[in-house]
Parts: C-alpha cells; sequence; structure tokens
C-alpha cells in the first residue's frame, strides 16, 4: 500500500464519521439543557454537513468517487453519547457529560484531519491539504467552543456537590493539565 491509498482511506473514515454525526448531531441539539450548548451543537450541525461536501470536493480532486469507509470508532462514540443521554442527572451536569461525549468526537476527527492534511501535503496535493485545513481548523474551533461552554456549566454543576468534599479540585472537561 502506498500513502496516497492511505489517505484516501483515512478520507473515506472520515467521510462516515461526517455522516453518522449529521445524523447524531440533532440528538445533541435536542438534548442540550443550556441554550449556548444547543447553538454549539446546531452551529456545528452545519459546519459537519459542510465537512462533508468539503470531502466530497477533495475526493473529486483525487479523481475518486467520494464513499465511506465503515467507522466503527465514530460509531463507538456516538454509542457512548447516546449513553450519556439516556443517564438521569441534573441539566448542567448532564451538558457536562454531553460536551465530554462531544469532545471525544471532536478529538478523533481531529487526529484524522491532522493526518489526512499532512499526507496530502507529503503527496503535493496542496489544494487537497489546504481544503481539507479548513475543517481541520472548524473542528478545533468547535472544539475549544465546547471548552468554553463547559467551564460554565461545571461550575454550576459543581454547586451542588461543593458541600460534599470541599477539597475537591475540579477539572473542565476537555481540558488537559
Amino acid at each position: 500500500m502506498e500513502i496516497r491509498q492511505l489517505l484516501i482511506e483515512e478520507m473515506q473514515d472520515q467521510y462516515h464519521a461526517e455522516k453518522q454525526l449529521v445524523k447524531a448531531l440533532p440528538k445533541m441539539v435536542r438534548a442540550a439543557a443550556n441554550a449556548e450548548l444547543s447553538q454549539a451543537f446546531a452551529s456545528h450541525l452545519e459546519e459537519t454537513r459542510g465537512h462533508v461536501l468539503r470531502l466530497e470536493k477533495a475526493f473529486a480532486m483525487l479523481g475518486v468517487k467520494p464513499k465511506g469507509k465503515p467507522c466503527a470508532a465514530m460509531k463507538g462514540l456516538i454509542e457512548e453519547a447516546t449513553e450519556t443521554l439516556a443517564e438521569k442527572m441534573p441539566a448542567s451536569l448532564q451538558d457536562s457529560a454531553i460536551i465530554c461525549a462531544a469532545q471525544k468526537t471532536e478529538h478523533y476527527e481531529i487526529a484524522g484531519y491532522g493526518t489526512i492534511c499532512a499526507w496530502a501535503s507529503a503527496l503535493g496535493l496542496n489544494d487537497v491539504a489546504d481544503l481539507l485545513r479548513v475543517t481541520l481548523a472548524e473542528e478545533k474551533a468547535a472544539d475549544k467552543k465546547l471548552s468554553d461552554v463547559a467551564d460554565g456549566l461545571l461550575a454550576d454543576a459543581m454547586k451542588g456537590q461543593a458541600h460534599s468534599n470541599p477539597m475537591q479540585k475540579t477539572r473542565t472537561a476537555g481540558r488537559a493539565g
């Protein structure tokens, strides 16, 4: 196998992942109690539809018919998110858990797009790489937006738990270190 084939296969994986997200994100929009979070999901749904179209354009630039390669990783991440939606907890804590699930998908996408951008560049396919970098930037921006929303939600969620363990340090979903 050559790097061009790896590029195409990873694009197919991303394509299938994006199509799964187009179906899953409306559930996240409806499930979010926080209006800012619901709007962030709605906005990212529109971006995700654009990601599908951008991948289709990248396939065309490579002379390849757009098709998905089943993405088991995204399927699993969406199943985890669905389980989170079914759990009963206070709204701010539920929204924080939803953000955690959503950021897992964002990080998966960021890793995939980062790789295919690098492979396209290595092959001298700069137009393809530039096109895919737009999506990569949008995925990173969505992840940041989720972190920003999570900061406020976690503070709200912790208010009711402050008396149970006052020495507990908090971390926001998606914030490392």
